[in-house]
């Protein structure tokens, strides 16, 4: 998958790491580190176990994957070889 330009940017911008006990210790300083770059929260032998990251990040992230997975349907929709035309649809709904 492909992500879009400013998705690709803030993926690739610096993260925060910090282990669970730091997260613990000092969670507000980290949501508010949160608010400008991802915090991952890592903890031994499991790697990563989240990320924490901004209300707007997340929407942005959701928006770029529902985008996506529109873009997929449509694609996936012109190659459907039974689809009908513009013309057809509004002859079927009476308009």
């Amino acid at each position: 998958m492909t992500l879009p330009p400013n998705l690709y940017k803030l993926y690739t911008s610096g993260m925060t790491s910090v282990t669970l006990s730091q997260f613990r210790n000092r969670q507000s300083d980290y949501i508010a580190v949160a608010q400008r770059e991802p915090v991952v929260i890592t903890s031994r032998g499991a790697g990563r176990r989240a990320i924490v990251v901004s209300p707007e990040f997340f929407d942005r992230a959701m928006q770029a994957l529902e985008d996506q997975a529109d873009i997929q349907a449509a694609a996936d929709a012109r190659r459907n070889p039974e689809r009908i035309s513009h013309e057809e649809l509004m002859a079927d709904l009476g308009l």
